[in-house]
């Protein structure tokens, strides 16, 4: 079937030489390029152990020449042979190839155990992004589709509206990297943006490769579990290894008595990277801002919002502002208690009370709150999660919600032992919609934190034929030991499920062309729909289905799950307030031709939290959000407040009114959120799905501010 419904009058295509066409050509990109997967639907291998870094590099090479030469073809054509499937149809070919393609050789720089192959990987990363780069700064193709687009202005209307989108978001993205203006403005366009690429691979290079180790004695991390402490190697010197990775971090953050040792992991913890990376984001800063100022936009902030859901950093400023305003009564109260707290321990301990909360207590007291305001016991919390038992739980619960069935495959083809690959089906339809990878321990080299990375995007490929999904899900969870289980804290379980909705997001992608493709929606509703589904950690049933106690494999007690669901409200002020912070920094430093980013950060910091920052200290050094895709827009990212008023409105406005585990909800959720994809904009699905235009007043509740 085509794409397009062209009156026949219009246009006439030849199937079978296009099918025909296509698939020769799919064959010798993926064939020739990279060793193919033994799994039905996976058109590459993802098993790396015969990889090597000559490879890695060649195929590169390879796959960049081949795509170039059919860019070239889209070039060479005469404007009066312009027509759908030798341009639009061809452009949408070769990103598919090429974002399929270069998939594997990018990825192993996440995962891979050999450094020489990251190295490689990485290298590999940043010759395709100057490709990609350079291929969309071709004004002689951006000619041929502002040419068709105006031969068949009459009769874009015969397009499916899918097809028109495509060609209406290629003509914009021409403009906005320059295409239309002079050639020399182009050409510091594209320098601009390879400098910008370079930069930001090298950014999160320096992240993951980040090792630094502290050394504590036993005495240092009092206040902490003794499983937790045995768990950490034990040094010849004595001492125990503590490195900055969360499995450890976050719970000496957490639950450390012992203020010194929490100062000297925060002040490491806010130092990652800070000599290698300050530098880079400044410049990435100043380059953002001279890319602005050529394609005509007043900074850099107003070219991002230009794209997204907010429209404008003027709109951003102000919903900021509001929510910081409405937050900082709730921070007021929860301060006192946290000071309160601080006393009492101080006398309990019999250590002088200084009377102030320092950077390094926030953490601690935020824990000790749920805990003793709460009775929310962590650390006991965490016996009820292990981490098959809350896989299998998740796994279900995903399943009767979406309409799908999971089936682990066992011979699949995969980079590391940890490494699990599952397929997933169509409950009513059987029909298979892809395939998902869990990676889910931490090793030296892997990415630090937790993400989904697409692997194969779904669409309709070159053939005509659906492209399946197939997509990475990597967190860091701490391993099971000889007498223990891996156990997750209950924010790991939040972050499990949250992660798990991008995997879904992208396994139900109905969308057609691959620039659409399952998250491919707005970057500031990218976050959206799986922080919706964080939601089910807080509720009774789904909490039950999912945990179990290592020892005695009795479900989590209901009086436990009240006093967890009773501290959801709290810290909501000061969690709220710091990703404030965190967007509020993102669009100051972005609004301006030149940022000294420690000083913004930490004046940011100050002003809005009311409380110092650790001297000689940058956290946006290691903030690789803003390297990574969030720059000018993190106001949108998961724990942003932006966000989470779409997610509250959907799970409070459906799920929680009809039925959290109710499958037609459910089913609505997938038909209108997950399976457009960017094909239709966000306020349009939410739309759909509410009923109703979004507003904030789901989201405020949740948070117990008063809607007056």
């Amino acid at each position: 079937m085509t794409l397009l419904k062209f009156s026949q009058l219009v246009i006439r295509i030849s199937f079978k030489s296009i099918q025909f066409y296509h698939r020769q050509r799919t064959l010798t990109t993926g064939q020739k390029l990279l060793k193919m997967s033994k799994i039905s639907g996976i058109k590459c291998c993802w098993n790396f152990d015969a990889l090597t870094e000559a490879e890695i590099s060649n195929k590169t090479d390879e796959l960049i020449e081949k795509c170039r030469l059919s860019y070239n073809q889209v070039a060479d054509l005469k404007f009066e042979d312009v027509a759908y499937d030798n341009v639009i149809k061809k452009l949408a070919d070769i990103e598919c190839d090429f974002l399929t393609y270069s998939s594997p050789l990018e990825f192993p720089k996440q995962v891979s155990t050999i450094k020489e192959i990251r190295n490689a990987s990485t290298a590999a990363a940043q010759k395709l992004q100057d490709f990609d780069v350079e291929m969309s700064m071709r004004k002689d193709i951006y000619d041929k589709v502002e040419y068709f687009q105006e031969k068949n202005k009459f009769k874009m209307h015969t397009l499916d509206p899918e097809a028109k989108r495509y060609v209406e978001r290629l003509i914009k993205l021409g403009r906005r990297n320059g295409l239309h203006l002079p050639y020399e403005t182009q050409v510091q366009v594209k320098a601009i943006k390879k400098k910008m690429s370079e930069l930001c691979i090298s950014f999160q290079q320096n992240m993951n490769e980040e090792n630094t180790v502290l050394e504590y004695t036993e005495k240092q991390l009092q206040g902490l579990p003794d499983d937790f402490i045995q768990s950490l190697e034990k040094l010849e010197n004595g001492k125990r290894k503590v490195t900055l990775k969360y499995p450890h971090s976050l719970p000496i953050m957490r639950k450390c008595q012992n203020s010194y040792t929490r100062n000297e992991l925060d002040q490491a913890l806010n130092s990652q990277c800070i000599q290698e990376n300050g530098p880079i984001l400044e410049e990435l800063v100043a380059l953002r801002q001279k890319q602005a100022d050529l394609l005509g936009y007043q900074n850099h902030s107003m070219f991002i919002t230009e794209m997204r859901m907010a429209k404008s950093a003027e709109n951003v400023s102000n919903f900021l502002n509001d929510l910081k305003d409405r937050l900082q009564p709730l921070w007021s109260k929860e301060r006192e208690q946290m000071l309160k707290l601080k006393e009492e321990e101080c006398k309990a301990l019999g250590v002088r009370f200084d009377g102030k909360l320092n950077h390094w207590d926030l953490r601690y007291y935020v824990s000790m709150i749920e805990e003793k305001l709460f009775a929310v016991d962590q650390n006991k919390l965490k016996e009820y999660f292990p981490l098959g038992v809350v896989t299998g739980g998740l796994l279900k619960i995903y399943q009767e919600l979406l309409g799908v069935r999971f089936e682990e495959v066992k011979d699949g083809d995969i980079w590391h032992s940890d490494v699990q690959l599952f397929r997933a089906i169509d409950v009513e339809t059987k029909e298979l919609l892809g395939y998902f990878y869990l990676d889910l321990f931490p090793r030296e080299g892997k990415y630090g934190h937790a993400a989904a990375f697409k692997l194969q995007s779904g669409c309709i490929g070159p053939d005509n034929q659906k492209q399946l999904p197939v997509i990475a899900m990597l967190t860091n969870f701490t391993r099971p030991t000889e007498d223990k289980p891996a156990l997750l804290d209950h924010k790991e379980v939040e972050t499990y499920f949250h992660e798990f909705g991008h995997v879904m997001h992208h396994i139900c992608a109905r969308a057609k062309f691959i620039i659409f493709s399952g998250t491919k929606v707005e970057r500031d509703f990218v976050e959206a729909p799986s922080q919706m589904l964080e939601n089910w950690v807080w509720e009774l049933e789904p909490l039950k289905r999912m945990s179990a106690h290592y020892k005695t494999k009795e479900p989590i007690p209901e009086e436990m799950i009240q006093k967890l669901v009773a501290s959801q409200k709290a810290n909501a002020g000061i969690f709220n307030l710091r990703q404030i912070v965190l967007a509020e920094f993102d669009q100051m430093i972005h609004t301006r031709g030149e940022a000294n980013t420690q000083q913004i950060f930490n004046q940011v910091f100050e002003k809005i939290i009311g409380i110092p920052t650790i001297e000689r200290t940058n956290m946006s050094a290691s903030f690789t959000h803003l390297a990574g895709g969030y720059d000018a827009q993190y106001y949108g990212y998961l724990a942003s407040c932006w966000s989470e008023v779409f997610s509250a409105d959907m799970f409070l406005t459906r799920f929680k009114k009809e039925g959290i585990m109710n499958p037609s909800v459910g089913k609505d959720y997938r038909k209108c959120i997950l399976e457009p994809g960017g094909s239709l904009d966000a306020d349009i699905m939410l739309e759909k799905f509410l009923g109703r235009k979004p507003n904030q007043n789901a989201f405020l509740k949740s948070k117990g501010i008063d809607l007056v």
